[in-house]
């Protein structure tokens, strides 16, 4: 199977990137073809600009969606960008491997998201309807792909739990799990968390390498978080609402997961 890995640390000795090292390694003895996209090793342009979209019109406001259809439609996205579309078309798995920093991804990893997720490619695709609004969550253009996420955190495990300070570790990777992967179609794994990560030991990088061994060695068997598709009944559109028969005593994040499929649970 074909994996891509994107990393986002500016340090190469960082710990982000000696998991990545660990998954690579793993993923390649088990006869997988691996591509790595470091992003601070690349020098990834964050910000979206005029300059992303080079046949835009100088006297034409900017307006970042029809600027990107236009240019996902006409192929004049950037060389850049394109190269990724391409190579998350080529990859049957992807992997984002950053650390948690102020509850989310660094900038540059969302920039990356920013420019390579244009309106055709990513959002924006499929018919709106009385029965349909559009193909995403569960559907979309990498739609049968699998996705997964490796993150580092600070804190301690606790700090993460159900009634720590922090928040649950799952309600603050939600908006990367099911918006960013989810929403273009990614079937989503449980991710791999390394908590107290600026603490880890020798013998503690050990253990936490060999479980991420074991993750990789189940990419592609392990099953993914239950989330709801979009267009299987659960929702009325075009409210996109759940439906009030359905999961009644839960609003949030939690009311989006289907807890009729299999449950995997949250990060190991």
């Amino acid at each position: 199977m074909k994996i891509l890995v994107v990393s986002a640390h500016p340090d190469p000795a960082s710990l982000t990137n000696a998991l990545r090292g660990v998954a690579v390694e793993q993923l390649e003895a088990d006869g997988h073809e691996v591509r790595v996209t470091d992003l601070y090793a690349a020098g990834w342009k964050s910000a979206v600009d005029r300059t992303d979209f080079p046949a835009l019109p100088e006297a034409e406001r900017l307006r970042v969606p029809a600027a990107s259809s236009a240019a996902f439609t006409t192929g004049t996205l950037t060389d850049d960008v394109t190269a990724e579309q391409a190579t998350l078309l080529w990859a049957d798995a992807l992997i984002l491997a950053f650390p948690l920093w102020w509850f989310s991804m660094p900038a540059i990893l969302k920039g990356w998201v920013d420019r390579v997720y244009a309106y055709g490619f990513a959002y924006g695709v499929g018919a709106h309807n009385e029965t349909r609004w559009g193909d995403r969550y569960g559907e979309g253009t990498l739609a049968g792909k699998r996705a997964m996420l490796v993150v580092t955190a600070g804190g301690w495990e606790t700090h993460y739990g159900p009634r720590g300070i922090n928040g649950p570790i799952d309600d603050l990777l939600f908006p990367i799990q099911h918006g960013v992967l989810f929403y273009p179609g990614y079937a989503v794994l449980p991710p791999f968390v390394v908590y107290r990560a600026d603490g880890l030991t020798e013998s503690g990088f050990a253990a936490t390498a060999e479980g991420l061994r074991a993750r990789m060695r189940t990419l592609f068997s392990t099953a993914p978080i239950p989330f709801r598709r979009q267009n299987g009944g659960d929702y009325a559109i075009p409210s996109m609402a759940l439906r009030p028969d359905l999961a009644p005593h839960l609003t949030g994040f939690a009311a989006h997961l289907d807890t009729a499929q299999p449950s995997t649970g949250g990060a190991p």
